[in-house]
């Protein structure tokens, strides 16, 4: 199995989140870095190849990022350099068609009940358009303020998920 990890990441939660999601499908199948590769939206990976792509961002305005909302973030503290100029939105606007390609979504939000919008479930939709196979419901994982740091256990528990989309994708294969 290869998979491809693209993750949004203003102050670096999301990247932690996708970091340990990576961690958790190469764990689970015993996969090398270069089976599950890790990378910044701003870096445009190509998914050509993979049999997964997982793509994650921070909830900004209920939803992925806009170049509103990342200039936003900027006046919240200081931003991972180039974090600003391309977001999860623009990537998968850019994307060419992938029907038929394994998918999941997770995003980061701050822990405030009943805080409505996922960045997560949107990029589900786009993932869906270009013809994603969406293996399970969008996660996700909550951190304290908009600039964090993430909630106790949230490493943790991408971890786990990772490894709960590498058991996933067999099942889903066979049901084509």
């Amino acid at each position: 199995m290869r998979a491809l990890v693209v993750y949004e990441s203003m102050f670096g939660n999301t990247e932690a989140i996708a970091r340990a999601v990576a961690d958790g499908l190469r764990e689970a199948r015993d996969l090398t870095p270069d089976d599950v590769r890790l990378a910044d939206v701003a870096t445009m990976p190509s998914a050509e190849g993979v049999d997964l792509l997982v793509v994650g961002a921070p909830t900004h305005a209920f939803g992925l990022s806009r170049p509103s909302t990342r200039k936003d973030a900027q006046q919240r503290g200081p931003i991972r350099p180039g974090a600003a100029e391309v977001g999860l939105r623009e990537y998968l606007n850019v994307s060419p068609s992938l029907t038929g390609l394994a998918a999941a979504a997770f995003d980061t939000k701050v822990d405030k009940p009943r805080l409505p919008g996922s960045a997560a479930r949107r990029a589900r939709r786009e993932l869906r358009r270009l013809g994603c196979r969406v293996l399970v419901p969008p996660e996700s994982f909550r951190v304290h303020g908009t600039a964090g740091p993430l909630l106790d256990g949230a490493v943790e528990r991408a971890r786990r998920w990772g490894a709960a989309l590498a058991a996933a994708l067999p099942a889903e294969r066979r049901r084509v």
